[in-house]
């Protein structure tokens, strides 16, 4: 088979052979910091861009949960928050585009927003990190995409086990607009991310194939699970072996797990990852711990809590990339940059999976 050739991106393999790479943080619990109203939502406010201003102010549905629509209302903020995860040591952001698909964007009745959405969050990124990119530090714009609030695997009716609220060609779909909207965008890598449902996940990456096809463009692709529970398996009930093996075939840059447990919860299942996955690069960026509604972030995990558990991973050379999830902050990522900066990549055998060459 032939190696993969990356036209954006293409530094990556090389970066992740020579020393472990930080993603950022959180964005709802940095978005929660700035104590928005539904005016900043809807665009309302003397800060919002004038092409938006006062658009949304007589849209039906309360709209101050739509995070991903801040792009277009509070560009600042969003912009605000990138550059924080920069200056701590980010070498990857994320796009604010979790929820910025059709499907998520019509529970709020915008999802004709969905394609404007995630040229905006794209662009705001590349404009922060290439602000903060230096010949020896560069640093990567990864265009987020989140599982949806549907699942293509499980019903949503107890009484039913075959219904479903939404079929592969509907993702697809939903995933194609997104992915040609973020390429438009400017990023460097795609993150498919949070899969609790490998079917979604396999949809994306379907749509990704077919934007690729479309376009001439390859970029690198980044595959994260989220394990759900103590039986280390995801959502639609697959293993971490399991799911590997059912995503593996996209070829990824590197495959990973995120989100649902704390970092100190996920160690088994990084381990299995690892384990399975010898020739691709791993990712990890946990939460920060439990919930705790007495903390400023929601979670229990300090900086150094989760800092100090990802150098342990690193130490015992399980991950190539590492960053923060729910709850964490550029506070969290700073300590995590410390942590792991002294300690050497993992080591990953010579593979198809992610060599731009032969």
């Amino acid at each position: 088979m032939k190696p993969v050739i990356y036209t954006r991106g293409q530094a990556l393999p090389q970066l992740l052979e020579q020393r472990i790479l930080v993603l950022d943080g959180a964005m709802g619990t940095m978005i929660q910091r700035f104590k928005l109203a539904e005016d900043d939502f809807r665009g309302n406010g003397a800060t919002a861009p004038a092409a938006i201003r006062g658009s949304l102010k007589d849209h039906p549905k309360d709209l101050k949960n739509n995070s991903d629509l801040l792009v277009l209302t509070r560009p600042d903020v969003i912009r605000d928050i990138h550059e924080g995860y920069l200056a701590a040591g980010a070498d990857i952001v994320e796009t604010n585009t979790f929820g910025a698909n059709r499907i998520a964007q019509d529970d709020y009745a915008l999802g004709h927003l969905a394609r404007e959405m995630n040229v905006a969050a794209a662009r705001l990124a590349r404009e922060a990190a290439d602000k903060f990119s230096t010949p020896d530090r560069p640093r990567f714009v990864a265009g987020a995409l989140g599982p949806t609030p549907r699942t293509a695997s499980i019903s949503p009716d107890v009484n039913d086990p075959g219904a479903r609220n939404v079929d592969f060609e509907q993702l697809r779909a939903a995933y194609h607009e997104q992915v040609e909207a973020l390429l438009e965008g400017g990023v460097d890598l795609l993150l498919v991310e949070t899969i609790f449902d490998t079917l979604n996940a396999k949809a994306a990456l379907f749509a990704i194939d077919e934007v690729f096809a479309e376009t001439g463009q390859r970029l690198p692709i980044i595959i994260s699970g989220t394990v759900t529970d103590a039986s280390g398996r995801i959502l639609s009930g697959q293993t971490v072996t399991a799911f590997w093996y059912s995503v593996r075939h996209a070829r990824p840059l590197a495959v990973g797990l995120n989100c649902a447990l704390g970092a100190a919860l996920m160690r088994p299942y990084i381990q299995e990852l690892a384990k399975v996955a010898p020739d691709t690069f791993i990712s990890c960026y946990p939460n920060a711990g439990l919930p705790n509604p007495m903390s400023d972030t929601g979670f229990d995990e300090k900086p150094e809590d989760t800092s100090r558990l990802l150098r342990e991973f690193a130490a015992e050379g399980l991950v190539n990339i590492v960053g923060g999830c729910c709850g964490t902050t550029p506070e969290h990522i700073a300590a995590i940059r410390q942590q792991v900066e002294p300690l050497a990549a993992r080591s990953v055998q010579k593979s198809f999976f992610y060599r731009e060459a032969a």
